[in-house]
Formats: structure tokens, sequence, C-alpha cells
């Protein structure tokens, strides 16, 4: 095979990933989106005696750096910074993962073994992306059909990661067709099952989820929430405003939709524009104002974001996140919190957990301190942020706990789980997709929280600051939804549920068991280039 025909093929590889990739992608084209450049590394393995195992990195990066960079380049609106080092990262990871398949495949002769571990690379590597702090798993796989909710109900046993090795699956038994089919020339019997049987292995998973769908009712249990939405623009009015002048427009605004039957009004994150200092959170003019809000109604209760700081008394342990004030010896903590407003004046905080890389997060600080200077400014509080020592819910009555999910938090699986497994019973997403534009950046995240509601079968509120701002059903199901860009204000009752799905009970299993299969692979790999070598 020609050089051109190599690079055709790894191009073709990337833009088939591309048009996968929700909201406005078709998911289908992911089962194929890794066969080009599984036919270029399989014309690089039959020749491996005449080329070196490095000749199949350019096809990679080129296939892997297109990918993510057509489905990710919105991030350039926020900061040039943050594509390159997105782009880098997962063009790293992934691309790794592909490459030492291909080093597995040149040094292990069965086919099984070497597409095993094709498939425990890449979920590695899945993995690895939702805990180190580089972390970026946007485009783990199994993200990819969460517009299609019908089609993945199966999430709840297996998580996102079940979404990923079956997209894997089909794209190994897929490629063998063609590696077969290039290989024959004429269609067989052997070849022809072959393909039926991967045909099979897409359509009857997508059954089994219409089954479930249709079969799935929620039991009646309802919350009645309001969520505002009040298209606040982060670059150029949100820090701007006086902060009153933004409380009062949302409650305002909720005060459209709200009566004496509602328990909830939910406004986005960093909503409060005050910075409060949390020993002195009773003195804040505009929870003070939400308190005066909640009493004109039965039962209102708010949840809103803030940003919050906590001062470390004299001897106190410092966090690795910990700021000094200029002018003391005295440290620091900044939050991006979710605060509860309760109808009977109480308080409680969420200080956000799973920050964004290089805006709320600085990686490695405790063995790269220097790293806070370089903090990408996105207005409000930038360096790196505290974060919540565990996934407590709020707890809003004996039978209501509400788990306060704050923006980049929703592509989290196993980690919303403690939410569920801690008694929360429904879910409110507060966030703030403003700094993207009218891009797909917003319309992906979105969709996150569709896959969060199978998985937990928890119905969820989202509140946006300038969209989308929705309400989710336990089926995934999007039931009411804002425009982007607009101010707006939606009102539903939404059902709580206090069921444990195995997915919450067991977590990402699928992930931790080809991490393993990975290692083994990786091991097996490197003992037998040794024995090789001795020979």
């Amino acid at each position: 095979m020609k050089r051109l025909h190599k690079i055709l093929l790894a191009l073709l590889s990337g833009l088939l990933l591309t048009a996968g990739w929700p909201e406005r992608g078709f998911p289908f084209l992911l089962f194929f989106g890794f066969v080009p450049l599984l036919v270029v590394e399989y014309e690089q393995w039959k020749n491996r005696e005449n080329n070196h195992a490095s000749g199949i990195i350019p096809y990679i990066l080129l296939s892997i750096s297109v990918w993510v960079l057509l489905t990710t380049w919105w991030v350039y609106i926020s900061t040039p910074i943050g594509i390159v080092a997105t782009v880098l990262v997962n063009t790293s990871l992934v691309g790794g993962a592909f490459f030492l398949f291909h080093i597995t495949h040149r040094r292990l002769s069965g086919v099984s073994a070497a597409y095993t571990a094709l498939i425990a690379y890449i979920l590695t590597a899945e993995y690895i992306h939702l805990r180190w702090d580089l972390n970026f798993p946007w485009l783990n796989l199994g993200h990819g059909f969460g517009a299609y909710p019908k089609l993945i109900q199966w999430y709840e046993y297996t998580g996102v990661f079940g979404g990923s090795l079956w997209i894997l699956l089909v794209n190994v038994l897929l490629f063998f067709f063609v590696r077969d089919r290039l290989s024959h020339k004429i269609y067989s019997l052997k070849i022809g099952m072959r393909l039926a049987a991967t045909l099979l292995f897409i359509i009857v998973p997508m059954i089994i989820s219409v089954v479930m769908y249709n079969r799935y009712t929620e039991k009646i249990n309802p919350v009645d929430v309001v969520v505002v939405q009040p298209n606040i623009d982060p670059y150029n009015e949100q820090f701007e405003l006086d902060p009153m002048v933004v409380t009062e427009r949302m409650l305002s605004m909720a005060a459209e939709k709200a009566d004496s039957l509602t328990d909830f009004a939910v406004f986005p994150e960093s909503a409060i524009q005050e910075y409060i200092f949390e020993d002195r959170i009773e003195s804040s003019p505009s929870i003070a104002r939400i308190r005066k809000f909640n009493r004109t109604y039965a039962r209102m209760n708010v949840i809103t974001g803030i940003s919050s700081r906590k001062i470390f008394l004299p001897g106190e342990p410092l966090s690795p996140s910990a700021r000094q004030f200029s002018d003391t010896n005295r440290y620091y903590d900044s939050y991006n919190t979710a605060l509860y407003v309760a109808h009977d004046s109480t308080l409680q905080k969420y200080h956000k957990s799973k920050l964004t890389p290089g805006v709320e997060l600085m990686p490695y600080l405790d063995v790269l301190p220097f790293l806070k200077k370089f903090a990408i400014d996105l207005g409000g509080t930038t360096g790196s942020l505290g974060v919540n020592p565990d996934q407590t819910p709020f707890d809003v009555s004996s039978n209501l706990k509400v788990a306060p999910c704050i923006c980049y938090e929703s592509v989290y699986g196993e980690f919303m789980n403690r939410f569920i497994t801690n008694g929360a019973n429904v879910i409110f997403v507060i966030t703030n997709d403003g700094w993207w534009g009218n891009t797909p950046g917003h319309r992906q995240h979105m969709l996150f929280s569709v896959i969060r509601a199978i998985e937990t079968r928890r119905s969820i509120a989202r509140s946006a600051n300038t969209g989308i701002s929705c309400f989710i059903n336990q089926r995934g199901d999007i039931t009411q939804r804002t425009a982007y860009w607009v101010p707006a204000v939606i009102r539903q009752k939404i059902n709580a549920n206090d069921k444990i799905t195995f997915y919450v009970e067991h977590g990402d299993y699928i992930g931790l068991f080809f991490l393993l299969v990975a290692a083994l692979s990786g091991l097996l790999t490197i003992y037998t280039s040794f024995r090789k070598r001795k020979i």
C-alpha cells in the first residue's frame, strides 16, 4: 500500500470519528471510525520486517489529532492554550494506546491476544482520563451515543464503559471483515457469517435497550422545580454587574413560574457574584435576599452557585491549593460552591471536586507548585481551587436528598455514583457554558447529563447560565429544554428515585477489568520481546 493511501485512510478515521460525535453527529459512524486506521496498522504489521515500529506513529497522530481538534475546537474560544493542551493530551493518551497495540501486535503471534490488547489499551486510556489531574474524558467513546438515550438504556448496568467496549468490539469485528475481504478478493460463506454476526452485535444491544426503554416506568414521587437561565454574558457582563442586580434578576425570573407548590428554584454556577468568606456567609446581602424570597412561598428552597473562600486557622494543615493573603501570613482556599438555602433559612454547601484542568486545577501542584502562576483566567476565581472530601448530597428531608453537580462534574459517571450511594435521589446540575459561545461545546456538555440520568436512574434538573437548561427524566429523555443565549425560566415536576442501579453499586468495573488486561498484555509483550532477543 502506498504512503499516500495510508495517509488518506488515517485521515478518514479521524473524520469518521468526528462525524459520529454528538450532538449533531451520526453516532453509528463510531462503529467504523477506527477501521481505516486498523487497515493502516495491518499493512505496517504485514511489512514489519522492513519497517520500524515507529513508522505507524505519524498515521496515529494524524488520525487522533484530527478527531480531537475537529470535535473540541470550541475550547479555543475560551483559551487558545486550552485547545493546544486538549489536542496534545488526548492525542498522546489515545494515540499512545494505539501505538502500544502496534507493539503488542508485532510481538504476539495470536490475533485474538493482540486485538484484545487494543481494546484493553484504549479502555485503560479512558479509565486514566477519568482519574488523573490532566483529566478530559470528554471523548471517551461511550459518550458518543448521548443524543440517543433509547439505544443505551443498558448503561444502568455497564456505565459509559459499556458503550466504549461496544464501539471498540464492533470496530475490530468490522476490520476483520475488511481484512478478510481484501485478502480473499471474493465473498465466502465464512466472511458472510462473520459480517452477519457483527451486524447482530450492533443490533441486539439496541433492541434490548429499546425494550428496556419501553418497559421502564418511573415511580411517582414528584419534586416541583423551577429552573432559571439568567443569560448573563460571562465575558462582558457577569463580573461587571452589581451582585445584587444579578440576584434580583434571577429571583424575579423564578417568581414568574413559582407558586405555593414549588419545592425548588435552581440557579446556575457562580450565580451569586459576591466573593463570600464562609465564616461570614450569614452577613451576605445576596443570601439574605434569597431567604426573604423563600419566605414568600410555602415550601420554597433555593440551590445556587457561588464563589466562596475559607480562611485557614493558625496551625491548621494547609491544602495543596491554599493561597496566601498578600499582606499577611494567613492562608485561604477558594471554592466553586453549590449553596442550598433551605426554606427554614439553614444553609448547606458543597465544593466542586472535579475541577477543570488549567482553569480550576493546575496539575500536580503538590509536586509542581510553581504551576500556580500559569492558571488560565476566565474571570472570577482562578488558580487551583479547594475541593470537597466526599460527594455529600444536600439533605432536604428524610426522603429527599439532592446531588449538587457543578458543571464539569457531570462528565464523570463513577464520581456521580457516590452522591447516589450517599442517598441522593435527584440530581441538580448547575453550570455556565457561556465561555464557548454557540458552538458544539454546550450541546455536548448537556448530553453528559442524559447519560448520567440513565446510569443512575435519577431525574435531573439542569440550570445553565446561557443554556441549555433542561429537565431530564430517568430514561434520559429531555422533557423540556431552553434555547441557547436567551433568558428563560422553566418549571416541571420530576420524580425522585431511591433505587440503586447495578452501575451505581459497582462503578467502572469494566474499565478496571481492562486495566488489568492491559497490564497483563504489556507484561506479555515485554516478556516476548526479551525472549526473542535471547533466541
